[in-house]
């Protein structure tokens, strides 16, 4: 892993969107904020970049994330489903967090949904713990995932902006 990442904000809908990516264009961090450190600070240690510098939206380690931001914005909900991530945990939290990309726009799951369907149908309070320490914001799509009740439940960057994320997807989901 490299010791160096990029990082570039883009203004949304939602607020400013910021990626920090590795120099090969995988994402390591990215959420609604234009506080860099605050992302970092997410990254697991054995993966978290020690310098990160600022790059415009087109450069080529960030290039890719960014222009799935804005096609996820014009509509098209899937955009976000390509873009290489990399997140380090445990086994479970790991599986967990390649199951919610499976979670599709416009259809979003409840956590002991998500649970069965990380395979671990009793480990409710494991799942929301993947989604409360899920570092890609978007790319990881923890948004999509409800309380049982069907309540929106937390959202590291506010209910507002997940209540928002999932109408658009409702909108726009194929």
């Amino acid at each position: 892993m490299s010791s160096t990442a990029r990082s570039t904000t883009v203004t949304t809908p939602d607020g400013p969107f910021t990626v920090v990516a590795t120099p090969d264009g995988v994402v390591l961090a990215s959420g609604w904020t234009a506080d860099v450190d605050d992302l970092v600070a997410l990254v697991h240690p054995d993966v978290r970049p020690a310098d990160v510098t600022r790059a415009p939206g087109d450069d080529a380690a960030v290039a890719s994330a960014v222009a799935a931001v804005r096609r996820y914005y014009a509509g098209h909900v899937n955009a976000i489903d390509e873009v290489a991530v990399q997140q380090q945990s445990g086994p479970f939290r790991r599986h967990a967090w390649d199951v919610l990309r499976t979670v599709a726009p416009g259809d979003p799951v409840t956590y002991t949904r998500y649970a069965e369907l990380s395979g671990r149908p009793a480990a409710v309070r494991a799942a929301a713990g993947a989604c409360a320490m899920n570092a890609v914001a978007l790319f990881v799509p923890c948004h999509r995932v409800l309380r049982t009740d069907g309540g929106l439940g937390g959202f590291r960057y506010g209910v507002d902006v997940k209540r928002r994320l999932l109408d658009h997807e409702a909108l726009h989901a194929r």
